[in-house]
């Protein structure tokens, strides 16, 4: 049985409300060394001059070794042009092939400043340190950026993929929706199921075979799945098997009606900002500002002090607002009186703080 839904709504693609599971950022990162800098590098730490010493080693540089046979580190321990750093690199949602380069950031630990290192060549692994895989090797001269400090470098393209990060987005003949958090809420992912349903009935000739989501039938042909507010799970039918792709493209180009925020206020106290919904409503008032007296109510909206307001009459909240600032209110005051009438219960809608 279908419901019924009140109010305008907007319509949207699907593909620009969510994106498919398994297209996510991934992070790649490492610890690497800067040399080159300008006498701001790491002074008196171990870890700098251990690391050093180890990659002069590898590189065939003569290393002096202590009575132990570790390496000494009193050979590197006064170099002042050499900073640790911490470097990362992000592969996009779409994934990443053997080859590719990436941009690069580069975050000082101890160094006092990046400007004119040279990273050293450095190995990134994935998020997780219990997986030894080097993804990428970065290397390159530094640039420090503008606005940010001068302990934070980047290098364009200063990664290359030493392996390939495909982005999986089917598993066992499904996919998962993930929406966007702006767009996050039981009503939409209910929509997108209902819409999905009603495209795949309509593509497959089975009129009123999805209405059961947990039918058997609707498994082996294909069916959208609501499972929270933010996830919605498809079973590409047996058509698509062959051509995801054709399923995927079809289905992120569907059309889906969004719920109406129309009876939604949303304040940006910072920047003065007030956004009204045209369906927010004010109980009959009687709003003083200093030597002001605006009375909301009435067939009209705002009605004069003296005029008698039924106690049934409501008020659309932008005309108080137009009548306010028609008076020259503050944009403050304004945000004060939408505050107290929310707090006193006389204002109908959601109120919104950014």
């Amino acid at each position: 049985m279908g419901f019924q839904r009140s109010g305008k709504a907007a319509s949207l693609r699907l593909g620009d409300m969510c994106r498919l599971k398994g297209q996510e950022i991934n992070t790649l990162q490492g610890l690497g060394l800067v040399v080159g800098l300008r006498g701001t590098g790491d002074s008196d730490a171990a870890p700098t001059a251990r690391a050093l010493s180890r990659m002069m080693q590898l590189m065939g540089g003569p290393m002096a070794l202590d009575s132990l046979g570790q390496l000494d580190l009193r050979d590197v321990g006064d170099a002042k042009n050499v900073a640790m750093v911490f470097v990362t690199a992000r592969i996009p949602a779409v994934g990443s092939q053997n080859g590719d380069l990436l941009d690069v950031s580069v975050n000082a630990i101890n160094a006092k400043s990046l400007e004119g290192g040279y990273l050293m060549m450095t190995p990134l692994l994935g998020p997780r340190a219990d997986n030894p895989t080097v993804y990428a090797i970065a290397q390159g001269p530094m640039r420090l950026t503008l606005e940010g400090p001068a302990t934070t470098a980047t290098i364009q393209g200063g990664a290359k993929m030493e392996a390939t990060v495909p982005a999986a987005f089917e598993q066992d003949g499904q996919i998962t929706l993930i929406l966007d958090r702006d767009f996050a809420s039981f009503d939409n992912t209910q929509r997108i199921e209902d819409e999905v349903n009603g495209l795949l009935a309509l593509t497959l000739g089975e009129s009123g075979r999805f209405s059961n989501r947990y039918s058997s039938s609707a498994a082996t042909q294909g069916g959208a799945q609501a499972i929270d507010q933010l996830h919605v799970r498809v079973q590409i039918p047996s058509l698509y098997r062959e051509n995801p792709i054709k399923f995927i493209s079809l289905l992120l180009n569907l059309q889906i009606q969004l719920a109406s925020h129309s009876s939604r206020v949303v304040i940006n106290e910072r920047e003065g900002i007030v956004v009204i919904g045209k369906d927010v409503e004010v109980a009959p008032v009687l709003v003083t500002h200093r030597n002001l007296r605006i009375e909301a109510g009435g067939v009209g909206g705002l009605v004069g002090v003296n005029d008698k307001v039924s106690e049934k009459d409501t008020a659309k909240l932008k005309n108080l607002a137009d009548a306010l600032n028609a008076l020259d209110v503050p944009t403050s005051d304004l945000i004060a009186i939408i505050k107290t009438l929310k707090r006193k219960g006389d204002l109908y809608g959601e109120v919104v703080f950014q």
